[in-house]
């Protein structure tokens, strides 16, 4: 078992919270326990693009190829491993196995695991934006299953959400402007009880986490489920910055995304600005990027 182990730096941002450092500190525990419990073999370096768990390359003691994930035990991904379990492989990674006490999980190996949006040698992307938009049009109506308990519904999600802004806000030394902060509000406070059916979305569909496979062309990866109505399921893609970081990128996947799925163009929006928002702060971070994004969705309006 190596003695030191190595952190990517997309996890650095733990480094500023005393939780992230308790939890980073803890974590070469976790990880020899679960090497042990299940049999595991490590085979690489963790994976360089997690940005809130610690996700390695194993086989298991019968040579299959899997990931062993530590999540960081926020409130966002505990019901990770019940939303794989939902989906069975169809449109997303399987699950393997599950020790939630450990908040650690195996899943299958997306090999070669190239992700959406990827670039190659040349620098040029392996898909065009319009592609990668088609992948994930032809994924998201897969993924959108009926659900209720024990997910959490979006309608209370959005209630903390809508809670915790001002207060981070104040607390954060009113990092952007007002009309951000009263048109998220505003935004979130329209939408919540005007919901269609509740489905099975997830908060962080990125491009990141959709990566090639071999079982199917793509499979969806690390889900924050929730339960809500399909036009929040797009949020994620919509404010993205792997897809291209511009108001005309937001703008092309915000309308083909709602053009090829039928949903309510109006609706998205909103969605998008308040959980973009929302996103923009934890209890000591800010992440500038995400209000800067809230600007040009105001500009969509």
């Amino acid at each position: 078992m190596e003695t030191e182990l190595e952190i990517p730096e997309r996890l650095s941002w733990l480094r500023r919270t005393p939780f992230g450092r308790a939890w980073l500190a803890a974590l070469p525990g976790r990880l020899a326990d679960c090497v042990e419990q299940w049999g595991l073999r490590l085979t690489g370096p963790p994976f360089p693009y997690a940005f809130a768990s610690l996700a390695r390359p194993v086989e298991l003691p019968d040579g299959t190829r899997a990931v062993l994930k530590l999540q960081l035990p926020d409130a966002d991904s505990v019901h990770e491993a019940t939303a794989l379990a939902c989906w069975a492989g169809d449109g997303a990674a399987r699950l393997l196995a599950h020790d939630p006490g450990r908040r650690a999980l195996l899943v299958e190996r997306c090999d070669p695991g190239t992700q959406l949006h990827a670039v190659g040698r040349d620098g040029a992307p392996q898909v065009t934006l319009d592609e990668a938009l088609d992948v994930v049009a032809g994924l998201l109506p897969r993924l959108w299953r009926p659900v209720g308990t024990p997910f959490t519904p979006l309608a209370e999600e959005a209630a903390g959400w809508s809670e915790q802004l001002p207060v981070r806000w104040e607390r954060l030394g009113r990092p952007f402007e007002r009309r951000l902060l009263d048109a998220a509000l505003g935004r979130l406070a329209e939408l919540v009880d005007t919901q269609g059916e509740q489905v099975l979305v997830n908060q962080d569909l990125h491009a990141g986490n959709i990566l090639r496979a071999t079982r199917e062309p793509w499979l969806v990866i690390d889900p924050k489920p929730l339960a809500g109505e399909r036009e929040f399921g797009v949020v994620a893609i919509v404010r993205g910055q792997e897809l291209g970081h511009s108001p005309a990128a937001v703008r092309r996947r915000l309308d083909k995304l709602t053009g090829e799925l039928g949903l309510d163009r109006e609706r998205v929006l909103g969605w998008a600005i308040g959980h973009t928002l929302a996103w923009s702060m934890t209890d000591d971070v800010v992440f500038t990027e995400h209000a800067e994004i809230v600007r040009w969705l105001l500009d969509l309006a």
